[in-house]
């Protein structure tokens, strides 16, 4: 099974710094993409805005970040908890 995904696009909005209870720093933070993708030979006018979390080495690159950055990631998505079906991606990379 793949579950990978790349994006790019504007950090929107980001959460300070925290900690899991294990110790695991974490960041949150959203990313708004908009693109003009192919679909069945036209153009279509894509554009969404993601939750994303980082953790570990990753939360401490991403707490650097500024809303209005522009950047790419690379993660997979899963449910934000076992709960809460919303998707959130959780990235592998991070490109400023």
């Amino acid at each position: 099974m793949v579950n990978q995904l790349t994006l790019s696009g504007e950090v929107t909005s980001l959460e300070p710094l925290r900690y899991t209870p294990a110790g695991i720093p974490i960041v949150s933070f959203r990313l708004r993409h908009t693109s003009i993708q192919d679909e069945a030979g036209m153009k279509r006018q894509a554009d969404c805005e993601v939750p994303v979390v980082a953790m570990s080495e990753l939360a401490m690159q991403a707490k650097a970040l500024q809303v209005g950055d522009n950047i790419k990631v690379l993660g997979f998505l899963t449910k934000k908890s076992l709960k809460n079906d919303r998707l959130v991606l959780h990235i592998n990379e991070l490109e400023v």
